[in-house]
This record gives C-alpha cells, sequence and structure tokens, in this order.
C-alpha cells in the first residue's frame, strides 16, 4: 500500500514511518523542512507542506496521488509562533478528508489523544476533538487511536517533561503528583496504526490505548529517575499551583518566541485533567492489553546518551539565557562606560569619533544577538555570529589593544570560554 503519514517528521509520526517500510508499505509524508526529513528517512517520499496553511481540498491532491489509506500523527501541543492547533488539529484534517473522499480514497486513521472532548478544560484536546468529530462524520471508513502518556525512545512533550524533571540533583520538584496517568509504548501505537491501515481492525473503531493499570504522576517520575540510573532524590518538592503558574507562564511566553517547552500550561492542564483511558475494546481486537508501565521502561534503552538527554535539557534554557544576559550586559556597559572605554583606544592611535563610533556599533550589535538568540528560530544562526563576532573582537583588541592579552583579570581570555558556549548551545538547539 501507500500511504500518507501527516506528522511524519515528529516523534509519533516518524516511529509510524518506520514501521510501514520495515512492514513493506510505500510511505508518503510532508514537512515543513523536506531536506531535514529525507536525512532522517530517506526511504519515504517528502512534499512540502505546513498543515496550517493547507485549508482547502485542493492543496492536497498532489500529495494524495496513488495513495490508498492515510494516518494522522500531526499534533501541536499549544498555539505559539510555530503552531495553530485550529488549523493542524482540525481544519487541516478536514480538508484532507474532503481530498481523500474525492479521491476515492476509503481509510483514514487518526491519532488522537485519551480526554480529547469538545469541553475538554484545553485547546489542545478541544482540537484534537474538533478533528476527530470531522472524521466520524465523514463517508471514510475510519480508525481513531487514543494513546495515553507515549513513551518512546526519543523524548517530547510529555516523555520529555518527565526527563527533564529527573535531571534535578538531590531534589526532586513535582506539580500534581497525585494526577492518575496510563502510558503506552510508541511501538504498540505504531503497530496498532498499521493493523488499522491494513485492514485488522475493523472501521469506525475508537480505541483507547493504554496500559490496565493506573500510576500517579510522582510515580512516574519516581520510575523514570530510577530508570535512568540517576540516585533517589533526598527532598521531594511539591510545588503549589501559584508557583506552577509562574513557570508555565514564562513557558508560555517563550513558547510565543517559538520554544516548545515542555512546561507550557496545555501540558500541565493535561496533567490535571488525568491521562487515563479504557484499554478493554483493545483487548478485545488484539488479544492483549499495552505494556505495563515498568515492562515499557524495561525494553527502552538507558544508556550515557538518555543520562546526557535529560541532563541537558535541564541546561539547555539556563546556556541560552546566560548567553542572552552576557551578551545585552556588555552592550549596555560598553554604551554606559563609553568614555572609559575610548581612553582604553586612545593609545592605538583612533580619533574620538572612531572610537566612539567602534564602540556604539559594537554596543548596539551585542545587544541585538543578546535579545536575538531567544527567539527560537533565530537562535542557532546567533550562536554561529556570537562566535563569528567574538573572534573579530578578538582581532580587533590584538590590533589596537594587544596589551590587553595580559590584563590580570583576563578581559580577553574570557571571551573565548563565552564563545564555546555559544558553539556547545549551537549543537544542543538541533530540533530532531
Amino acid at each position: 500500500m501507500r500511504v500518507l503519514v501527516l506528522g511524519g517528521f515528529g516523534l509519533i509520526g516518524s516511529e509510524i514511518c518506520r514501521t510501514l517500510l520495515k512492514a513493506g508499505h510505500e510511505v508518503v509524508s510532508l514537512s515543513r523542512t523536506p531536506k531535514d526529513a529525507s536525512r532522517l528517512l530517506p526511504q519515504v517520499e517528502w512534499h512540502t507542506g505546513d498543515m496550517r496553511r493547507l485549508q482547502d481540498p485542493g492543496e492536497w491532491h498532489h500529495m494524495l496521488i496513488g495513495v490508498d489509506a492515510v494516518i494522522n500523527a500531526a499534533s501541536a501541543l499549544q498555539d505559539g509562533l510555530l503552531a495553530d492547533l485550529e488549523a493542524v488539529h482540525h481544519h487541516s484534517v478536514k480538508a484532507c478528508l474532503d481530498a481523500c473522499i474525492e479521491r476515492g480514497i476509503i481509510r483514514f486513521v487518526q491519532i488522537s489523544a485519551t480526554g480529547a472532548e469538545p469541553n475538554a478544560p484545553t485547546p489542545f484536546m478541544r482540537t484534537k476533538a474538533a478533528g476527530d468529530d470531522a472524521i466520524m462524520d465523514s463517508s471514510i471508513d475510519w480508525v481513531i487511536l487514543r494513546p495515553g502518556l507515549v513513551l518512546a525512545p526519543s523524548a517530547y512533550s510529555g516523555t520529555a517533561l518527565l526527563r527533564l524533571l529527573v535531571a534535578f540533583p538531590y531534589w526532586q520538584p513535582l506539580v500534581m503528583a497525585d494526577r492518575r496517568m496510563q502510558t503506552v509504548h510508541v511501538e504498540e501505537l505504531t503497530e496498532a496504526a498499521l493493523m488499522a491501515i491494513e485492514g485488522r481492525i475493523p472501521a469506525h473503531a475508537d480505541i483507547d490505548l493504554v496500559e490496565e493499570e493506573t500510576h500517579s504522576f510522582e510515580d512516574l517520575v519516581r520510575g523514570m529517575r530510577a530508570w535512568l540510573g540517576f540516585s533517589p532524590a533526598r527532598y521531594t518538592i511539591r510545588m503549589s499551583e501559584k508557583w506552577a503558574g509562574v513557570i508555565t507562564s514564562i513557558a508560555n511566553g517563550l513558547g510565543h518566541l517559538g520554544w516548545r517547552s515542555p512546561l507550557r500550561s496545555t501540558a500541565l492542564q493535561v496533567l490535571e485533567g488525568h491521562v487515563a483511558g479504557d484499554p478493554t475494546l483493545w483487548h478485545a481486537i488484539s488479544g492483549r492489553y499495552c505494556r505495563s508501565y515498568q515492562d515499557t521502561l524495561g525494553i527502552l534503552p538507558s544508556t550515557t546518551q538518555e543520562r546526557w538527554f535529560s541532563k541537558l535539557s535541564l541546561m539547555l534554557p539556563v546556556l541560552v539565557l546566560t548567553l542572552s544576559l552576557f551578551w545585552v550586559l556588555t552592550g549596555v556597559i560598553t554604551l554606559i562606560q563609553m568614555q572609559d572605554a575610548t581612553n582604553l583606544l586612545a593609545e592605538s592611535g583612533t580619533t574620538l569619533l572612531q572610537s566612539q563610533f567602534l564602540l556604539a556599533s559594537a554596543a548596539m550589535i551585542d545587544i541585538v544577538l543578546g535579545v536575538a538568540i531567544l527567539v527560537r528560530n533565530l537562535a542557532r544562526q546567533v550562536c554561529l555570529a556570537m562566535v563569528l563576532m567574538t573572534i573579530i573582537y578578538l582581532a580587533a583588541a590584538t590590533i589596537l589593544v594587544p596589551d590587553l592579552w595580559a590584563d590580570p583579570l583576563g578581559s580577553l581570555l574570557k571571551a573565548v570560554p563565552a564563545m564555546m558556549l555559544a558553539l556547545i548551545t549551537r549543537s544542543l538547539l538541533t530540533t530532531r
């Protein structure tokens, strides 16, 4: 079969693509960055597309040529610079459905979520429900899969939140520790999607993919900490909803700059409503239940790279903020201390006007770079610009004021580790 996978460059979508390819199916997908996607999954036929803008059935036809079935694994957690929930979860899905019907495609598999209902407390769940309703109201043969908390070797969203939380040394911050949750291994989700497009699941089945047992969020965090091999926390800090709200407000603000933090309000609101479902239908269809949380952890890799991810995901926002403050403050201090800075350059032979122009220009560049690194889409390029500007500053200082290399306070030498910090941060800002 030839299958179109929506969201094929995401955590769940990429795993579905691999499962389909392994089963011998031909896979088509779309991405805003098809070159990056093709490096990750070269066997997939990639089209350039952004589901936020594919609102008309006619825009889907070229991607549906020869397609036998569609799997929708596209998802966005919260509205932001790169996400429009209503467009991604509802309008684009409706347009794709209409195009499928026009082309005679009869099978559509929707990856939804437990708790996706019209009156749900979060826009994420409400827009998911709107997409589900559009599918159920259509004439196509559909299957809806509703996974619980998806656990996978790679981390995103809820699983990224778990790994971030357990990285805290000695003490364990927790919020909504008593909320109940059920998990599912990503492999079981992709297998169910494969069964659905191959017709091994009855049409119009609406299935919760969750384990039998429910766990408190605190139990999940404790289990994740043990799985990664971290020492048990000496202290547990149960954060009040007030402090959790402060953190999520900051994360929401950063979301408008393109940062997809797992600490945004939607993630915590989903936890507040519990992440649980009924595994009965899946057991009736497949003859088995999904793996338990402990069994899932038992088959996931727990190596140095997983521990690195956990710790570095905690450190990344600190690194970005440090670089931002460093560059903004150096620019501001230069402007405030302009007279002292021009006196320093006086011995180099530059005129007062030249010195002031050079220093003011450098200060403004520093401030612009310090602010620009806070925009996610610009952050990697800004890190590179910081490295290049540091090299230029060091070269200029070597020519104009070479004595600064012997400054007992290390004014030039300290720029070298700052440059390396920018390089390290750039390498950590890779999204896939």
